[in-house]
């Protein structure tokens, strides 16, 4: 991709599906995950978009795969920590999660975000 300033849009067209979320991470019937890269880094390790994401729970035991920064566009998102303490984020929020940190990420509704991650 060249390198230039862009803006993150929160409707854009042209997602198109993508499988980061196993299908059986989904927890109801629609299976659907889009995806539109705004950046991406030759080698990858610094991704910047939009992902949309039906309904799934994963569990991140060994810890979260990526550093990655998120702010909440639509629905919502609960990360449980091994401790039992759970934080949600709605519309609006923006938060962080370091590479290495367990929880279980779980939206109960389509969400969608706009991301920043680095490997």
């Amino acid at each position: 991709m060249t390198a230039h300033t862009f803006r993150l849009d929160p409707g854009p067209e042209g997602m198109t599906p993508s499988e980061f979320t196993k299908q059986s991470s989904f927890t109801t019937e629609k299976k659907t995950e889009m995806n539109l890269y705004a950046y991406a880094a030759e080698d990858e390790t610094l991704l910047s978009g939009v992902w949309e994401c039906a309904p799934a729970r994963v569990e991140y035991p060994d810890g979260y795969p990526v550093h990655e920064m998120m702010h909440i566009i639509s629905g919502s998102v609960t990360l449980t920590h091994p401790d039992g303490r759970s934080e949600t984020f709605a519309p609006g929020d923006t938060f962080f999660i370091p590479k290495g940190s367990p929880c279980t990420w779980e939206n109960t509704e389509t969400m969608r975000k706009f991301y920043m991650i680095a490997a």
